[in-house]
């Protein structure tokens, strides 16, 4: 549709029967105005942020330079209400014997290098009971694989994890590699464990941007890697962007990053909340409701045999 000069009118019939309130506009192209029939079928933005349609490609790069502003916004508002979304639990899930929430504190888990699977100490520490009662061989809790007895061994059973492209073995082998000074390998095995859904991965992958470690520093990428983590369920994740977001200024976005981690029972967000409470920027209200919270996610990970396993762990340090 042209006007009077030859050139393209975009307020066209679909344009005209929408003012009057007789057409819905979501069904017309936003450059040329033609309405979605039969022999007509229209296009939804390329990029995702579907506000607008489109009858052609033509339609679209002429209506661009038009909706781009419009574009990157809508785009910034789904990230946010993904990345701000609040994760059921934390990515590290339930223990796979008990089903019990796994702990947040790495020193209350154990990984089996065997299958892959964590287990809570609770189980852990239950399983070696019975099995030196019985003077039966150390075993997984999980899959009965007997337990390494060496680094090397360990390292045998994640390698058969890796060939058969287990994300979290690839992970298990970067934070190896990692330990070792061997960053590039790291890297490598990180990007690859990440890119196959692990959550972790892409939290060490975030520090290692932000560090420089086997990469060059980029702290554009590393927030993205932790963002992507926290979406995950990465509480760690999740505290570091609140903490980067105070730091550049950001105090709504940073509070809402710590609110979603102590939800999740991350005990530093709870401090830097206590914190921003005491110089006024949290009122009681979100801080009682995140302490309730904090406390349900923390309870929920308490069992008799994990409360078992501890007095056992401080009885051996007692002893020393």
């Amino acid at each position: 549709m042209t006007n009077k000069d030859g050139k393209k009118d975009n307020s066209g019939l679909c344009a005209d029967i929408g003012k009057a309130g007789e057409i819905d506009m979501s069904f017309c192209c936003a450059s040329c105005g033609i309405a979605e029939v039969d022999d007509i079928k229209l296009m939804t933005c390329d990029v995702d942020c579907k506000l607008v349609r489109y009858c052609s490609v033509a339609c679209q790069r002429d209506h661009r330079p038009q909706h781009k502003e419009e574009c990157k916004k809508r785009l910034t508002e789904l990230r946010d209400d993904l990345l701000f979304a609040q994760p059921e639990s934390s990515h590290y899930g339930d223990c796979s014997i008990c089903c019990l929430p796994l702990s947040l504190d790495e020193s209350k888990r154990v990984m089996m290098t065997c299958c892959s699977k964590e287990i809570c100490d609770g189980c852990a520490y239950a399983n070696g009971l019975r099995e030196l009662s019985e003077s039966l061989e150390l075993t997984c809790p999980f899959c009965r694989h007997s337990v390494p007895a060496t680094n090397a061994e360990a390292d045998a059973n994640i390698m058969k994890r890796v060939e058969v492209n287990d994300p979290v073995a690839m992970r298990q082998m970067g934070m190896r590699q990692c330990e070792k000074g061997y960053y590039a390998k790291a890297f490598q095995h990180l990007t690859e464990a990440a890119g196959r859904g692990d959550v972790e991965a892409l939290n060490h992958l975030s520090v290692m941007y932000k560090k420089g470690d086997g990469v060059e520093k980029d702290e554009k990428m590393a927030v993205y890697h932790a963002e992507e983590a926290a979406i995950g369920g990465h509480p760690e994740a999740r505290y570091n962007l609140g903490v980067h977001e105070w730091n550049n200024g950001s105090m709504e976005r940073a509070l809402k990053h710590f609110i979603i981690a102590a939800n999740l029972g991350d005990d530093k967000s709870v401090e830097n909340l206590m914190k921003g409470y005491k110089i006024g920027v949290v009122i009681k209200e979100d801080l009682a409701a995140a302490l309730r919270a904090h406390q349900a996610a923390v309870k929920a990970m308490e069992s008799p045999g994990r409360d078992a396993a501890a007095a056992e762990k401080a009885r051996r340090r007692n002893a020393q």
